[in-house]
């Protein structure tokens, strides 16, 4: 599983996405509609590509219904992801005491990575004399 921060970034490209397709779905499938009374809706060629492939206002406010509830519900993702980093909840005390402990921790795993280092060379020394012993015999 990926870490907060590459999930956050993962779930802001993803709404950045459903932007871009909720503009194409709006711009690509509304009703032609004149504003004032100077404009006109264009007569297409037979062999004209259509501008808007217009859908039935029902089914156009469904589409925009349902591409709304997935920003709203993407944009919520992102309000859990951001309020799960750490150090949100945390005072600047409680970060500081928090690396102290984390340096204690490391202290100590050091410390037991020495002594495992030091094991390990009187065991080499051991075989060293051990492999002496048998090459004299």
């Amino acid at each position: 599983m990926a870490d907060r921060l590459t999930q956050l970034q993962d779930a802001v490209d993803q709404l950045a996405d459903q932007f871009i397709a909720t503009f194409y779905y709006v711009e690509r499938h509304h009703e032609l509609e004149t504003f004032g009374p100077n404009d006109k809706i264009p007569d297409l060629k037979p062999d004209q590509p259509k501008e808007v492939d217009s859908f039935a206002p029902e089914v156009f406010q469904a589409g925009q219904l349902e591409l709304a509830r997935d920003l709203i519900t993407k944009e919520q993702e992102i309000e859990y992801l951001i309020s799960s980093l750490p150090g949100l909840d945390n005072s600047e005390r409680d970060q500081e005491n928090s690396i102290k402990e984390l340096e204690e921790e490391l202290k100590v795993a050091e410390a037991q990575r020495l002594e495992a280092v030091r094991e390990m060379d009187e065991v080499l020394q051991r075989l060293d004399q051990l492999m002496k012993n048998i090459r004299r015999q």
